[in-house]
């Protein structure tokens, strides 16, 4: 069961009534009546529905915690408010939780520029934004949020989160904590929750995913993006990234994006800022997005896959190809990724040659 924080309730009290569902399994309260299930029909899987792409495909899943990652400067947060913003623009609920000290004047300027009315963002029963001051703080927003049922509710960021909880960002049982305490309860309450973080600086860790314990990750149950930033962000200017797919709980980004590595691209964000506007855009991916968001090029994974005998070291691919150091070692790296996920031939998909290289 689950009781109304979203917490699981694992202790069935004593005398307790159960469910009467048809057979004795179903009326000792112990299991799922699985017959009752399918007479009812199976739900259709959840599919993505906030910050639409131009294919109109979109990115986040509804009632999902769905996670933000990437490097400073990498545009993560600006693609949390683009997602808040369709919703505002579309009298959707938004809760704006803000840990991370971007501070009210930046992040409603930001929404203003991003052609969110201010007529929405001055109704409280749209828009709310706080910076919680304490523990006390945030948890009675979330109570509040259970009342309110915000649309979207961007949490930034979950580094700033669990020390605010008093947490360890390292221990899972800690972040299993904060998700059933913050992240959950917010999903529960209807909202596509964008969580942010960031990314490790040990080399290992980062093609992992964020920072701390694995226990994030496993938590997503939308969608988790990796952010990599591609042209710089700049005031007055603009620039872009690339939003890569980390995990995909229930698959409905990665059947709408092209199979390419272990990390596909769900597409590129761009955004256009003038002086006193932001525009911005998120484009379908293509093939070779993936590789060029790890810096590498589709050419080059196409050259290792045509080396007979396949390469078996950095020196090799620099003896026979002529690459430099840095070339050689992004590229095999990459190509040992893929190569690991594609399906041997006799158990093909039809897409293996897609996993590395640009065309059949």
């Amino acid at each position: 069961m689950i009781d109304d924080d979203g917490v699981v309730n694992l202790v069935l009290a004593a005398g307790a009534a159960v469910p009467q569902a048809g057979g004795e399994e179903q009326r000792n309260g112990l299991y799922l009546n699985v017959a009752a299930l399918l007479d009812g029909g199976l739900p259709e899987p959840p599919q993505p529905v906030l910050l639409r792409r131009e294919d109109g495909n979109a990115i986040f899943y509804n009632r999902q915690v769905n996670l933000i990652f990437g490097d400073p400067e990498s545009g993560k947060t600006l693609v949390a408010q683009a997602a808040a913003s369709e919703a505002l623009k579309d009298s959707r609920k938004v809760l704006f939780i803000d840990i991370d000290h971007n501070g009210p004047q930046a992040t409603i300027s930001r929404f203003l520029d991003m052609d969110v009315p201010e007529e929405v963002l001055r109704d409280p029963e749209l828009f709310r934004y706080v910076e919680p001051e304490d523990k006390n703080h945030l948890m009675a927003v979330v109570a509040d949020a259970k009342q309110w049922h915000p649309a979207v509710a961007v949490v930034d960021s979950v580094g700033e989160l669990l020390p605010l909880l008093s947490l360890s960002s390292n221990s899972p049982d800690d972040f299993t904590l904060a998700h059933s305490g913050v992240l959950k309860p917010l999903a529960l309450a209807g909202a596509a929750v964008l969580a942010i973080d960031h990314l490790p600086k040990n080399t290992d860790s980062r093609a992992a995913g964020p920072t701390g314990t694995a226990a994030k990750r496993r938590a997503v149950g939308g969608v988790s993006i990796r952010v990599t930033i591609k042209e710089p962000f700049t005031p007055g200017r603009g620039g872009s990234a690339y939003l890569n797919i980390n995990k995909d709980r229930h698959g409905g980004l990665r059947r709408n994006s092209p199979f390419e590595g272990k990390e596909p691209s769900a597409g590129t964000f761009k955004l256009r800022s003038g002086t006193d506007t932001i525009s911005w855009s998120v484009s379908a991916p293509k093939l070779g997005d993936a590789a060029a968001a790890v810096r590498v090029s589709v050419d080059d994974l196409a050259a290792l896959n045509d080396l007979e005998p396949p390469p078996t070291s950095v020196r090799d691919v620099k003896t026979r190809l002529g690459w430099s150091s840095d070339r050689a070692t992004a590229t095999l790296k990459e190509w040992r990724t893929r190569r690991s996920q594609s399906v041997p031939e006799e158990q093909g998909t039809g897409n293996e040659q897609v996993v590395l290289r640009s065309s059949p």
